[in-house]
């Protein structure tokens, strides 16, 4: 390996990595296979890819190419050098909007291709589910097809021309009548046109095998179309010329709601001579919420296009009164369309988990028969389903007869790897009899390539062995697929995983406690590697400020499926590889919502943490901000804040303290409030008694100490709508609810002072041990509470959040963590459950900001939007992260991916806003961020509805 490394970085320009890191976040595809490559190289152009297949060719290596590494068959993975194009060649090169072309390099995510192509009133025809992350070159080495495949065709559809370099580094530009057709490929076609002919199905999304028959004369002899599909088999694409299409201006979308799955099915074959756009169906079982969806049990998806939108409506309604359908819903506005598209895209994601959370898998994703036989197959392969004691949840292409599936394999056995493959050969043989391919879109890979002689038959598999000889005599690229394939059971990803319980600190509910299963959510949709969030999305922030796979949600699941395996990280635990991943993630929990399976990377960073750093010294900001309640409170009770403000105003002093405390030297120390928010509360007059609800107001850290006039201000707003207001009590033992103290002299006898705390800076440091103890003393001072019906109000997003999910997952063995989770509420929801008849303050002004990311991953803003909606303010906060993050923005070295992250929408946004508009920011560290980054002053709700009670 030393050898061949040195001769890479010789020979390339581009960056070469045969480091543990490198080698681990391209193990894995989106599929069920694993391999370990030598290296990694990200080449910067043609001569570079060129020089990579040179050294591999003289030290017999092979050569794997990737894009954004979501293929589901196994095909972008390899035991060689993966050769990685998403990094350097990933540029629109030229788009031509008269000709309607453009020239792309491989590595160009399809929907940057979109968003150029859009103002021209075109796009790019194939739109697979993961067109914010999948690229050209991946789109072209699977033929992908997507949605609008009935519209517009396959990837192969799409091509007209292709530049690659074959293994032996000739350089070939593909297109029609033979052009650039290596030595011997046309006397290969000659010798067998019979079998071309007749020997290949005739449907839309054959994707299987090569494409020979594209050769054949009365074809056009098109060799770029042939080259699609081969999954970096026959030569290596640098650059290709694409064909756009007039994008509709309007769209309707008809979700039409049949009885089952099969009625659906058997609907979708007699849509298509009404030209649709796309009819795409799925069935109920895989649809979390059926919300905004029409009756039924399975719906067909059914877009339609035209020059405007009662143009769109009227085809859409022709379709609805065509169908007999049990119910139906025509959309037309795009904020509609886009959420129940989202439904449909997150299936590939939501599918890798049945109803009732056991894992489902990958490896019949994408079979397709002919779309009029499609009921029968359903049929036919629902009862082969239940005959292997397996369970499926299929979607997908109803229009083209594609069908998408995950199966709840049973991967980690020898019993259930045995079974995988005998339904694997079974179902084969199903799909062929109905006509089939047993590739519908996602490409053969190692899943499907040994079976493809029960498709094809043996003699035009050879001669599919013999075209890949002819291109890739050495066979250099991508050994092991689609001719001479391996076994579909051998490199299964799980095999690797220890097959006991890792013993760990939080309790994974959804995963039976198993650290390992929790890691195993991730399958590499890569969701993740999204470059820009949409709409009110958050994951993931860090990915987008540094374009690195380590620095994504997948990317940091890959390193620590690869610590489990302990084959390439083989010190586990204590791993530096996995850390220094780990390091620039934000703890937003935006996975744990966006992920379409719910990968919580920040509970896995803060167990991660808390077995790194074990026995051992930790980074001094874990002690400065994970241990920030306990400085804090010092310095209240000393009374201690103007000399602490006054001191960090010393710049020399400041610096000293930040870095002493490992805090970023960019950054200003916060403010302490002179008058922490109870002791103002205890001083206050005696509220009137309300008729109203009891609730407990919490007194976060933040609000606490850094401010107390978001706490002030909530007081006010809960008393002006009725409500009786508390504080937790100060004592474990006998102490009472009501004011936040206890004046008992039995109490104050029997029991010891102290502070409820959410445990939220301990966790996202991975002090899990002090988290605990915090949390448990937190709940012998909420016991009384606990014996009430009031709720808890928590201001501090971050803290709400670490109360409803961290709380019950690290005490998961103490019932009362569940009962204190359940009684959580912000401030909106309080209101609305407990004074609904309450009628806001007319604001009446524009609004911006963002939505705090842990809200948006585990609280939910809706009450929050209807509450501003109520009280006049207008206008949408934006998705994304601050890039604050509690401690992350603060420390050391993350200075600058922690304001590219408020650069990312939160900024924009600010600047953008209109005059007078009210910039709202429910976390404190979002309103720090504001102030530092922009100079403005960010508000939490309660305190602008408080200033309009004026």
């Amino acid at each position: 390996m030393t050898d061949l490394e040195a001769a890479l970085r010789r020979a390339v320009r581009g960056e070469v990595g045969f480091d543990v890191t490198s080698r681990a976040l391209t193990t894995m595809d989106a599929s069920n296979y694993r391999r370990v490559p030598l290296g990694v190289v990200a080449p910067r152009d043609a001569d570079d890819v060129a020089a990579v297949l040179e050294v591999c060719r003289e030290h017999g290596v092979p050569v794997v190419a990737r894009g954004g590494g979501t293929s589901i068959a196994g095909q972008a993975t390899g035991t060689g050098v993966v050769v990685d194009f998403t990094r350097h060649m990933n540029r629109l090169v030229s788009l031509d909007a008269r000709a309607r072309t453009a020239v792309v390099q491989p590595g160009l995510v399809l929907d940057r291709l979109q968003d150029a192509a859009a103002p021209h009133g075109l796009r790019f025809g194939p739109d697979p589910s993961t067109h914010s992350r999948c690229t050209l070159g991946g789109m072209i080495g699977n033929n992908s097809c997507g949605s609008h495949s009935v519209a517009w065709g396959t990837t192969a559809d799409s091509v007209r021309e292709l530049t690659v370099l074959t293994a032996r580094g000739k350089r070939l530009r593909l297109g029609q009548e033979w052009s650039g057709a290596p030595d011997g490929l046309r006397a290969l076609v000659d010798g067998d046109l019979a079998r071309l002919r007749i020997g290949f199905p005739d449907l839309p999304r054959r994707i299987s095998g090569y494409a020979l028959d594209a050769l054949l004369p009365e074809r056009g002899a098109d060799v770029a179309r042939s080259f699609c599909g081969s999954e970096g088999t026959l030569g290596v694409l640098t650059e290709a010329s694409v064909r756009l299409v007039e994008a509709p201006r309007a769209r309707a979308l008809a979700v039409l709601g049949y009885a089952d799955e099969a009625g659906a099915a058997e609907a979708a074959a007699g849509l298509l001579p009404y030209g649709p756009l796309t009819v795409e169906g799925m069935a109920a079982d895989l649809v979390p919420s059926t919300e905004g969806l029409p009756r039924g049990g399975a719906w067909l998806f059914v877009e339609t296009g035209g020059d405007a939108e009662a143009e769109a409506r009227a085809r859409a309604e022709a379709i609805v009164r065509a169908a007999d359908v049990v119910d139906a819903r025509v959309v037309t506005d795009a904020a509609g369309q886009r959420t129940l598209w989202r439904v449909r895209e997150d299936a590939s994601g939501t599918a890798t988990r049945m109803p009732d959370g056991s894992e489902a898998w990958p490896g019949w994703e994408d079979c397709a028969v002919p779309p009029a036989r499609l009921g029968a197959y359903l049929r036919d392969f629902r009862a082969l389903l239940t005959s292997h004691g397996l369970r499926g949840t299929p979607y997908g292409h109803f229009g083209d007869g594609c069908i998408h599936v995950r199966i709840d394999f049973d991967l980690l056995t020898d019993a259930g790897v045995a079974r995988f493959r005998r339904f694997s050969e079974e179902l084969a043989d199903v799909v062929v009899a109905h006509g089939g391919s047993l590739s519908g879109e996602h490409g053969d890979g190692q899943a499907r390539a040994e079976l493809l002689p029960r498709m094809y038959g043996a003699q035009t598999v050879a001669l599919f062995e013999r075209a890949k000889a002819v291109w890739d005599p050495d066979d250099l690229l991508n050994p092991g697929m689609l001719v001479r394939p391996a076994p579909l059971d051998t490199n299964l990803r799980f095999s690797v995983l220890p097959r006991e319980p890792v013993d760990v600190a939080f309790g994974y509910p959804s995963d039976d406690g198993d650290f390992s299963a929790a890691v195993r959510r991730c399958v590499g949709v890569a969701k993740c590697r999204t470059t820009s969030a949409a709409g009110s999305s958050v994951m993931c922030p860090s990915f987008r400020a540094t374009g690195e796979e380590e620095h994504s949600t997948r990317g940091r699941a890959r390193l620590l499926h690869e610590m489990l395996a302990g084959e390439l990280v083989t010190d586990g635990w204590r791993s530096t590889e996995v850390r220094d991943a780990l390091d620039l993630c934000l703890s937003c929990k935006g996975c744990r919502s966006d992920c379409p399976v719910e990968v919580d990377m920040a509970t896995y960073k803060a167990e991660f943490l808390h077995h790194h750093y074990a026995g051992r010294r930790r980074p001094a900001a874990h002690y400065a901000m994970g241990r920030l309640p306990v400085w804090l409170r010092w310095a209240a009770r000393a009374r201690a804040a103007p000399v602490v403000n006054a001191l960090a105003s010393v710049g020399p002093l400041a610096s000293v303290a930040k870095r002493l405390g490992g805090i970023a030297a960019e950054r200003d120390l916060p403010r302490l409030a002179r008058e922490p928010f109870t002791r103002w509360w205890r001083r206050r007059p005696s509220s009137p008694d309300h008729p109203g609800d009891l609730v407990v107001l919490w007194p976060d850290t933040f609000t606490e100490h850094l401010s107390p006039s978001v706490g002030r201000a909530a007081v006010r707003v809960l008393e002006a709508a009725g409500l009786r207001v508390a504080l937790p009590p100060t004592l474990r033992g006998r102490a009472a609810v009501g004011d936040g103290t206890s004046k008992s002299v039995a109490a104050l006898l029997t029991a010891r002072r102290g502070r409820v705390c959410c445990g939220l800076t301990y966790v996202s440091t991975g002090q899990l041990d002090q988290a605990r103890a915090v949390m448990r003393r937190t709940l012998d001072l909420m016991a009384p509470v606990l014996e009430t019906s009031a709720p808890v109000v928590v201001l501090e997003p971050s803290c709400a959040a670490a109360l409803r999910t961290d709380l019950p997952e690290l005490l998961h063995d103490d019932p009362r963590a569940a009962r204190l989770a359940s009684r959580v509420l912000t401030f909106a929801e309080t209101l609305e459950r407990h004074a609904p008849h309450w009628t806001p303050p007319a604001v009446d002004r524009p609004v911006t900001g963002q939505t705090h990311c842990h809200q948006h991953a585990v609280l939910g803003d809706a009450p929050d939007r209807r509450l501003r909606e109520a009280a006049g303010l207008t206008g949408e906060l934006t998705g994304g992260c601050c890039g604050l993050a509690g401690n992350f923005g603060f420390e050391t070295g993350h200075y600058e991916v922690s304001t590219a992250c408020a650069e990312d929408q939160l900024l924009p946004a600010v600047r953008e806003a209109p005059d007078g508009a009210v910039i709202l920011a429910d976390g404190f560290s979002c309103r720090t961020q504001l102030e530092q980054l922009a100079g403005v002053r960010g508000r939490h709700l309660a305190e602008v509805l408080a200033e309009g009670l004026e």
